[in-house]
């Protein structure tokens, strides 16, 4: 499967037919707010990495001529703590915000901005989100000021239960999810799709864990063996993943296959090691082994860091910017978003499209499986010699679902 970058090729060509712009040489500043502190920490840090090492990426070369800069500040996970940190970005002059770990903080980020931009015309402050995935945000809580780069939780759940669909090996499903906005979705819409796909399919269990408190999952691993599940979907991440599937192999649970949302993120792949290969599958926009630029950068980012760059959400970001500032011949985000209304653009998994009705991204994605890295598949994950392998690809369509976003536009 082979894609190509085109974004970027095309917004050179656009600046050499239009001249230089008023932006050339601006310092654009992105305030990432996301958890430097707590359980979730070593994810927060992976991912302002991320941020930073790529904007450095793009630095070298835009279209735009513009200078990425990255002021990264803790918000705790928490949606209180994420209003304190965007008055701070806001004054240190940034507007654009990026966040992805927790849907709380999301919405707390939209409710905000819609605020100050209605009071502040002329301030305006955009918000991309590379990982906030309850699908409220793009439906009953969308904003003109809010564009998700991620597939939402019922787009990742329509293609991993159409990839269900065709394995009849799973019989007993057992759910197990964090407890707030996102773990209840992935619960609910797993039900409901897995009745109109797979109606034979017997719901087993269905639990709830705190967000980022539970450090021994072990009681909940017992609930799973009782209740003879031979599946399991969870959409925990960080350490809420890691820790389930510690406890998971503590217990010999090796009957049982896990299907994640978030296998890959910081310290899942290391918890997984060689005893879940062939029994671990992930829904993701991304994998490991792409190559390309997006290739290119992950090798960078490896090299430099010796870490691994997973959230490749991150490069839909600068891409979709740099060719925005160049079509709208601005970096204020009030032109800015206008223009990333309904953009269409190559990326590294396909055609993706920016949906105009609500901002949500259209895009491919991937059902990958945990397996020992090969000559196809070099690329590991933290080192551990194993790799999530692409063996389903879904084009935007598939996983397309419907939004009942009634945008409110600036007048």
């Amino acid at each position: 499967m082979k894609f190509t970058i085109k974004i970027v090729a095309a917004s050179t060509l656009l600046a050499c037919a239009s001249g230089a712009f008023a932006q050339k040489g601006e310092t654009v500043k992105i305030a990432w707010l996301d958890p430097l502190s707590g359980l979730m920490a070593a994810v927060g840090t992976n991912q302002l990495k991320t941020w930073q090492y790529v904007a450095e990426e793009f630095n070298k070369k835009n279209a735009s001529g513009v200078k990425f800069e990255i002021i990264g500040i803790d918000n705790k996970l928490s949606p209180q703590e994420t209003s304190s940190a965007l008055r701070s970005a806001m004054d240190q002059g940034a507007r654009y915000v990026v966040q992805g770990n927790g849907s709380g903080p999301a919405l707390a980020i939209i409710d905000a901005l819609d605020k100050h931009n209605a009071r502040n015309p002329g301030k305006e402050v955009l918000y991309l989100n590379y990982a906030a995935v309850d699908p409220d945000l793009t439906n009953s809580k969308c904003s003109y000021w809010h564009f998700r780069l991620d597939a939402d939780t019922s787009m990742k759940m329509e293609a991993m239960t159409t990839f269900m669909k065709d394995h009849p090996e799973v019989k007993k499903v057992y759910l197990i999810n964090q407890n707030y906005a996102h773990g209840h979705q992935v619960s609910k819409y797993a039900k409901d799709m897995l009745k109109r796909k797979r109606p034979d399919v017997e719901i087993v269990g269905d639990d709830f864990a705190p967000l980022a408190q539970v450090r021994d999952f072990s009681p909940y691993i017992a609930k799973i063996k009782q209740s003879g599940a031979d599946t399991v979907i969870t959409g925990n991440w960080g350490t809420d993943l890691s820790l389930l599937i510690k406890a998971a192999n503590d217990a010999g649970l090796n009957n049982v296959s896990f299907y994640t949302y978030y296998g890959a993120v910081t310290g899942s792949p290391t918890a997984l090691g060689a005893g879940a290969a062939g029994r671990v599958y992930m829904v993701s926009y991304s994998h490991a082994n792409l190559p390309g630029e997006i290739g290119r950068m992950r090798d960078g980012f490896k090299k430099k860091f010796n870490d691994d760059m997973y959230a490749s959400a991150v490069y839909h970001g600068f891409s979709m910017l740099d060719a925005a500032f160049v079509k709208a011949k601005s970096t204020d985000p009030a032109k800015v978003a206008s223009v990333l209304e309904g953009m269409k653009f190559n990326s590294f998994n396909g055609e993706a499209e920016m949906r105009k009705t609500d901002h949500q991204m259209q895009q491919g994605l991937f059902i990958t499986r945990w397996e020992k890295t090969s000559d196809k598949y070099p690329n590991d994950s933290e080192n551990t010699g194993y790799t999530f392998v692409p063996v389903k690809y879904y084009e935007p369509y598939v996983a397309s679902t419907p939004t009942s976003c009634q945008m409110k536009r600036p007048s």
